[in-house]
């Protein structure tokens, strides 16, 4: 198994922060930033092999992480056109890189170790959700029928629960997705979301809902995010 971390992104809403360094550098805690957390949280469970897809700033973020955790196998595929692509085609880059069991999570994300360890040991592949959350307006939605998740994106809200970009997809499931992700950027279609690929193919995979139930599993996405996961980090005492 090894886990993805999906770093290419510019995180335009971040301000003055994301002008000189990766989203993923900001602080969540005294001396942790939001990439020292997920990397400590995969250790906890033995999980040291590790592909991280960059875009701006890749030299300085391979430099941090490869310094600070030894014991980590790092590999690295940089997205040169981060600025006019999705993650869609940084996934694509790194496809050769990713043909195992994968935890696959955003870059921007917060989570309590709990959380990570279920997942990894789910029986199934999963998506995580949060059935005690509204669903939110601009953010993943997941639509779950049957059991399982048929749809995931921002415009879907029948039959939905709000959603984080944390999976746990086992390799058969998986490769039928990458599939359609290269098909996709082979197209052209390089600007969306990898979860656009997924849609088209969810009648041939099985991805469950996984509930954490009020638990924390959140993106950053602007310095309002950023804010109140340093107060519920602080307020847990999760770092």
């Amino acid at each position: 198994m090894k886990a993805l971390i999906l770093n290419s992104g510019i995180g335009k809403r971040m301000g003055e922060l994301t002008k000189k360094t990766n989203k993923c550098m900001a602080e969540i805690a005294p001396d942790t930033t939001i990439i020292d957390g997920q990397l400590k949280s995969l250790i906890k469970e033995n999980l040291t092999d590790v592909v991280i897809t960059t875009g701006p700033f890749a030299d300085s973020l391979e430099k941090y992480v490869t310094e600070k955790y030894k014991e980590i196998h790092f590999e690295f595929r940089n997205n040169p056109v981060y600025d006019s692509t999705n993650y869609i085609y940084s996934i694509a880059l790194a496809e050769d890189l990713l043909r195992d069991d994968i935890i696959l999570m955003h870059g921007d994300l917060v989570f309590e170790q709990s959380v990570l360890h279920d997942i990894i040991n789910s029986e199934t592949s999963a998506m995580v959700v949060d059935e005690t959350l509204p669903l939110p307006e601009k953010d993943f939605k997941a639509v779950v029928e049957n059991g399982k998740i048929t749809k995931v994106g921002i415009g879907f809200f029948d039959s939905a629960f709000a959603a984080q970009p944390l999976y746990k997809l086992k390799k058969d499931e998986w490769n039928v997705w990458l599939e359609n992700i290269l098909k996709f950027c082979e197209a052209g279609t390089r600007s969306c979301y990898a979860e656009n690929a997924m849609n088209e193919i969810s009648d041939k995979i099985d991805i469950r809902p996984f509930n954490v139930n009020g638990r924390v599993c959140t993106e950053v996405d602007n310095l309002e995010d950023l804010a109140k996961v340093q107060a519920l980090v602080k307020e847990k005492k999760m770092f």
